[in-house]
């Protein structure tokens, strides 16, 4: 995705064309719902809150310059979108079944994976849930969302340095629980 096209697309919508949303949708819902889904671990709210951004970058197209990256000012809001939620809904969101969002993420039917791929990606959901907000926030961004450093730099207004530091430490820590919970769960089978 060109972000020269993001940009001249979002600055068409807020010239007025606001059928061109429409575009900027279809290309950034799935990887704003794998945001939210890795924050939240709720499926609806996530579907929810995707929502929302959208309606925020309608609602705020004005303040949209051109002069950075799209995808930088989207994760802006979405991060705002998130903690609005967070501060509504203090109560922390319910898990759901992992094929759903991994339905939701490659955009159609999971294929029939093996048992051990499930079991697999349900104790990483276990681990990613036990990290702090910001480590997983750094994680889904930088691993899952595939921004640069220098984006996610912008987007959490600190250096490209201390980001890089961030993603290390949080994917360290991310190991460590993973492989606790993975030779946890072998003791019990035993």
């Amino acid at each position: 995705m060109n972000s020269l096209t993001d940009n001249s697309l979002m600055l068409q919508v807020k010239a007025g064309q606001v059928e061109k949303m429409g575009l900027l949708f279809e290309r950034y819902h799935r990887p704003l719902f794998a945001f939210f889904y890795h924050s939240s671990a709720n499926a609806t709210a996530s579907e929810d809150l995707v929502q929302n951004v959208f309606y925020r970058m309608l609602k705020y197209r004005h303040t949209f310059t051109g002069e950075g990256e799209f995808r930088t000012w989207m994760y802006h809001l979405a991060r705002n979108v998130l903690a609005d939620a967070a501060r509504k809904n203090k109560a922390s969101l319910h898990h759901q079944d992992v094929a759903d969002w991994a339905e939701k993420i490659a955009g159609g039917p999971s294929a029939d994976g093996s048992l051990q791929q499930a079991q697999d990606l349900a104790l990483l959901q276990r681990a990613m849930a036990r990290l702090s907000p910001d480590q997983r926030e750094v994680l889904v961004l930088s691993r899952l969302q595939e921004l640069k450093y220098e984006q996610i730099a912008q987007l959490l207004n600190t250096t490209v340095g201390a980001v890089k530091v961030r993603a290390h430490r949080a994917l360290c820590h991310l190991k460590d629980v993973y492989f606790k919970l993975e030779n946890g769960s072998k003791v019990r089978e035993l």
